[in-house]
């Protein structure tokens, strides 16, 4: 795939990403469940996603009113789980970058917000999100891309 497809393809990525947070309730609340999470594992197959994903999450936080620390440190949480997932080569643990990373990040950025809720319960409920999103959505997503990229009904896997 060339850079320019690579480059369309991940603001594409980044617009339905911004675009299903800013739709979906609770997206940026104390218990969160952001389902855009779930495109976390596109880098699994095309690493360049990971700068889309990371490009919807700051449009998205910027849109939602998340506070200056969530649109930069729960952007780069997203960045970084994505750039770890495309080291991953076992598709199985794709999703779990997302999960571990935001939890523990966008749990301490929301522990800052609301006090009212520890630190451990933040993490907890960030990561009961993240694992629904990850795992019960964006792990199918992970295994219709896989069957989609075999039928060439998508573009080879940009990595392997």
């Amino acid at each position: 795939m060339s850079n320019t497809k690579k480059i369309v393809a991940a603001g594409i990525i980044g617009a339905l990403y911004a675009v299903f947070t800013i739709i979906q309730p609770y997206s940026s609340s104390p218990v969160q469940i952001r389902l855009a999470e779930a495109m976390c594992v596109l880098p699994f197959f095309y690493p360049f996603s990971a700068w889309g994903l990371f490009a919807g999450c700051v449009v998205a936080n910027l849109i939602t009113g998340a506070g200056p620390l969530d649109i930069v440190f729960g952007s780069l949480a997203t960045l970084a789980a994505g750039l770890i997932a495309s080291k991953i080569r076992v598709k199985w643990l794709a999703p779990l970058p997302a999960v571990l990373i935001n939890a523990l990040v966008v749990g301490a950025v929301l522990y800052v917000y609301f006090p009212e809720f520890s630190y451990p319960v933040q993490v907890a409920y960030v990561g009961a999100g993240q694992l629904g999103a990850c795992f019960v959505v964006g792990l199918p997503l992970l295994l219709v891309c896989e069957r989609l990229i075999k039928k060439g009904a998508l573009p080879p896997a940009d990595k392997r």
